[in-house]
């Protein structure tokens, strides 16, 4: 049984994770498509299984000989991300339509993977300022990591036009009606 793809895709920092928690918490039939990567667990609140499939480069490598990703990619050095089959294969079996939260590269490998039954959705910001504060409010960031995701970003940024929708997230709620609204349109269409 196949279902759709609703792809949320965003350089770091510009809400797309806000706005895909919001759409699985008020649509029952989405699943959250869980990537796997190679990156190490974030604190204590990550599990395996729940945030990510977290696997060695090892493991990671063995599924891509195997062809087990729809897509994978270095993200950051050392870093791999991908979506496994199987994952998408789970979700349609329950009868879901899959959500994805993914960077730009991998939204645009799944917009040309699943075709007529995806939509694909840019999250961008107002502008790289307000990128720039958003970074810097997590606390995550060091200037050398704040300095690359903001690269990346301004890299990542000439790709919207290659989306189906841009959603420009610069009032919260409004950027939460509008996502539920392109996904209600969206699941309602033949």
């Amino acid at each position: 049984m196949a279902g759709k793809a609703l792809i949320f895709s965003a350089p770091s920092g510009s809400g797309k994770t806000t706005i895909v928690k919001h759409l699985l918490q008020h649509n029952p039939d989405l699943g959250f498509s869980i990537s796997a990567s190679t990156r190490d667990k974030r604190g204590r609140t990550e599990q395996h299984g729940k945030d990510y499939y977290f696997l060695t480069p090892e493991e990671f490598k063995k599924k891509i000989d195997n062809k087990e990703f729809i897509e994978w990619e270095e993200v950051y050095e050392g870093n791999f991300y991908g979506t496994l089959k199987s994952e998408i294969e789970r979700l349609w079996s329950e009868g879901k339509n899959v959500i994805f939260d993914v960077d730009v590269k991998g939204g645009l490998s799944l917009k040309n993977y699943f075709g007529d039954k995806a939509l694909a959705v840019f999250v961008k910001v107002p502008s790289i300022e307000v990128l720039k504060e958003r970074l810097k409010d997590r606390g995550t960031e060091s200037e050398e990591s704040l300095s690359r995701r903001l690269f990346k970003a301004k890299f990542e940024m000439t790709f919207e036009d290659k989306f189906d929708v841009v959603l420009v997230n610069a009032d919260r709620e409004q950027s939460l009606q509008e996502a539920q609204r392109l996904y209600d349109d969206f699941k309602n269409r033949k």
